[in-house]
């Protein structure tokens, strides 16, 4: 891993010190500690899931986690390329498959760095309380890095906070819930790979959320 300068460091500190203002971040669950190496996998709702994830995350934790993010986005304007590039340290993915290009190689490149990664396995953001379904990204991943440790982590919240097409946060409370590490299962195929990750962001979810879900991949 590549250290960061220190003040691009203390500018992402900055910003998560206003969005535990605004929101609260507030970490709950199996928190994580130490040193080590994961793959934090999440439900995608906001376009403040990225910053309330490493918010809720110690800071020793957070610097050693990049997010992964859709390039189409982020890349869309010159302020949020530059926020992604040097404040939040964003590994770019292209949503759109080109011939010949694994959209997963610079994630695979992160990790065999030795980072820990902030993952959205819907692809997508879905303004409601539980994910939709994962794409296979999850489950190539898992089977490229074994010893990585896949975190299930549950966004409570972020769709109120700041609803599609708005500005403005709404003032509510968020908890960022941390789940259990998802165990491998030898030879498990993808499918139930998929439903059984699914599942454990579900369970995470306030009981207000709890409501019929799909959880079979379309991939």
């Amino acid at each position: 891993m590549t250290r960061r300068p220190r003040h691009l460091i203390f500018l992402r500190e900055a910003v998560c010190a206003v969005v535990r203002v605004l929101g609260g971040a507030y970490p709950d669950g199996q928190i994580p500690a130490g040193q080590t190496q994961r793959l934090f996998f999440a439900n995608h709702s906001s376009h403040l899931d990225t910053l309330t994830l490493l918010t809720a995350l110690s800071l020793r934790a957070r610097l050693r986690v990049r997010p992964v993010a859709a390039r189409d986005y982020w890349c869309a304007t010159r302020p949020r390329r530059w926020m992604a590039e040097h404040v939040l340290n964003v590994v770019f993915i292209d949503r759109v498959r080109q011939e010949g290009q694994d959209p997963l190689a610079p994630v695979h490149e992160s990790l065999a760095q030795g980072w820990s990664l902030i993952f959205f396995p819907e692809g997508t953001r879905h303004p409601a309380d539980l994910p939709l379904p994962f794409k296979s990204g999850l489950y190539r991943l898992a089977q490229a890095f074994p010893d990585v440790r896949l975190t299930p982590v549950y966004l409570e919240n972020l769709h109120r906070i700041l609803p599609k097409g708005t500005l403005l946060p709404v003032p509510l409370i968020n908890k960022v819930h941390f789940g259990p590490v998802l165990d491998r299962i030898p030879d498990e195929g993808k499918e139930a790979f998929l439903s059984r990750a699914h599942a454990s962001i579900c369970r995470l979810a306030t009981p207000h959320a709890i409501e019929a879900a799909p959880t079979r991949s379309p991939h």
